[in-house]
């Protein structure tokens, strides 16, 4: 039975695919079930029709990569009562992260006509940089079974329960073989959130750690294990320069790994 009042429900896009808000649209069937327990009220991917806030819940694709997405999420902020980062882009800066390793003017001048129309912060950032978040749901794009839990969870004021394990859990519950003891290849599975069904390693290749790095993962023994695999020079730092590039757990495996590449 749907509850008397329904939450508001406001679904917010900054810098991303949009892929993060395709995963609620791929709930498909559970959707109905969702639509009976909140209002949509703000949602441009699905329909033009809006509702002014504030909201009760509000979901934020997308990383902070402008003066103008640093002002729009206070102001998203001040309307909710509770925020949920989701997906990469939003925890952790996602691919446009990229940029933070160069620099950004001379990335403008490259690939745009017109550099001096763009308007670009110096870093692109997760949303907790500027505001409180109360959720971060990680992945590229994230699980729309994740993404379910915690939206019911949140409506019905309990903790949503969320795997805290790695992906190589999820490899040994498939009974795959491990590609890093087994083949010698690279992947991240270790030190990664759970969340992907271990998708890459199930085809073979490793994981790049899209999940995003696990809260107590151990990235000094990782390094260790990485650069021992690596196939040819600059593999790890390839591997680990990716969609989570920016989240701090990965980071400090990439600065372990220049201060070994200078020594």
């Amino acid at each position: 039975m749907a509850p008397s009042h329904k939450p508001t429900l406001a679904v917010y896009k900054f810098s991303s695919c949009d892929g993060c808000q395709l995963s609620i649209l791929n709930l498909e069937d559970e959707l109905l079930t969702l639509a009976d327990q909140v209002t949509f009220a703000y949602f441009l991917e699905a329909s033009r029709e809006t509702a002014p806030g504030p909201y009760d819940v509000a979901l934020v694709e997308g990383s902070v990569t402008t003066p103008e997405e640093e002002e729009r999420i206070r102001d998203i902020r001040s309307q909710a009562g509770t925020l949920i980062a989701l997906g990469t882009c939003a925890t952790s800066g996602g691919i446009q992260a990229l940029r933070n390793l160069a620099d950004v003017g001379a990335l403008s001048d490259v690939v745009y006509s017109h550099p001096e129309w763009l308007d670009p912060l110096e870093q692109v950032s997760p949303i907790s940089d500027h505001v409180t978040v109360d959720y971060e749901l990680w992945g590229c794009p994230v699980d729309k079974h994740q993404l379910l839990e915690l939206l019911l969870a949140v409506i019905a004021g309990r903790r949503p329960v969320l795997p805290r394990t790695s992906v190589c859990e999820a490899c040994k519950m498939k009974n795959q073989v491990c590609v890093l003891v087994a083949d010698g290849i690279p992947c991240l599975g270790p030190v990664t959130r759970a969340g992907c069904g271990a998708l890459c390693p199930a085809f073979g290749r490793g994981c790049y750690g899209c999940f995003g790095p696990l809260p107590y993962a151990q990235g000094e023994s990782m390094l260790a294990i990485l650069k021992a695999a690596e196939r040819y020079p600059g593999e790890v730092r390839r591997l680990l320069q990716h969609v989570n590039c920016n989240a701090p757990g990965f980071q400090a495996i990439l600065s372990e790994e220049s201060a070994e590449a200078k020594s």
